[in-house]
């Protein structure tokens, strides 16, 4: 197919390299320099996002936030402009993870100019679009995600049609929910068996072979004992998703009052320097209440000679 992608940071590079991988043809541009391995595996490079939207059949993006997106599909030189000279046929699917009322508002707006629009954002973090394993949750038309599974399927392996526009950023903002306040839960534990003298490194194993196992109990809750917060998800990028899962849950008159408690530790994380650190550095934020951390810091770098 020829597609367009636009986005390629750390998730959307590795995904657009999967879909140059199946023998797709690339259609790119970014408001920074297209990365020299997309342009390499054969991309053609584009003036703008109107361009890219002319020249592909289906353009995906993969952007930061709900702005970012709508600057990209609506702003000037945008994917609509690009539609509106035959935008008849064409799909347009957003990767982002954004809010879901704007994606329903979004999808009007491209369906307006005869043009199909899936939401369909990702979980599985920079591992997976590398590994090609993400989950893809995607709302739209079914028509159009039959259309688009085999990109989709380049670029994941549990991919699921949710339902209409909107329940695919829905679906992603639960993920995040669930994420969120797994995260926390290692956290506390892993602090309090710490504190009460015991190795947290055994600890972890040994709950690896219980109920409590999970995947953030392997993954993050290595990165906690190990004090490797180096990001594969930003802090600073999972607020994001906890204020869209807050915003809605104000929408739709619900109490979400675990999420907020995650939320205002990631936002203290963020107020202490940390927003660029992998999410699992939420613990910072228990352990700093704490005067305790769940593992010693790393010692610093000496001084060069």
């Amino acid at each position: 197919m020829k597609v367009g992608f636009i986005g390629l940071g750390i998730m959307g590079l590795p995904m657009a390299g999967h879909l140059q991988a199946k023998g797709h043809t690339l259609f790119t541009w970014a408001r920074r320099q297209v990365p020299a391995s997309v342009v390499e595996a054969g991309a053609v490079v584009c003036a703008d996002a109107a361009d890219v939207a002319r020249q592909a059949d289906i353009v995906i993006t993969m952007l930061p936030d709900t702005p970012q997106v709508e600057e990209v599909l609506f702003g000037a030189a945008g994917v609509a402009e690009g539609l509106k000279a035959g935008g008849q046929g064409k799909c347009v699917i957003d990767m982002s993870s954004i809010s879901p009322t704007a994606t329903k508002a979004f999808a009007q707006r491209i369906n307006a100019l005869g043009a199909d629009y899936l939401d369909a954002p990702v979980s599985g973090g920079e591992v997976g679009a590398k590994a090609a394993s993400l989950t893809i949750m995607v709302g739209g038309p079914e028509a159009a995600f039959e259309r688009a599974l085999p990109l989709f399927q380049a670029m994941g392996k549990n991919i699921t049609l949710v339902g209409g526009n909107g329940d695919g950023q829905t679906t992603k903002v639960a993920n995040q929910i669930i994420v969120a306040l797994n995260i926390e839960a290692v956290a506390e534990a892993l602090l309090f068996a710490s504190k009460a003298g015991a190795d947290p490194a055994k600890v972890r194993q040994a709950l690896m072979g219980g109920f409590a196992a999970s995947r953030i109990l392997e993954v993050h809750g290595e990165r906690m004992i190990q004090r490797t917060f180096n990001p594969g998800f930003r802090i600073e990028l999972h607020q994001k998703d906890l204020n869209l899962a807050l915003q809605g849950a104000k929408e739709l008159g619900v109490s979400l009052p675990h999420t907020a408690s995650a939320a205002q530790l990631m936002q203290s994380c963020a107020a202490h320097g940390m927003a660029g650190k992998d999410h699992s550095a939420l613990c910072r934020s228990l352990e700093m209440m704490a005067n305790h951390t769940i593992a010693p810091d790393s010692p610093p770098d000496p001084p060069a000679p």
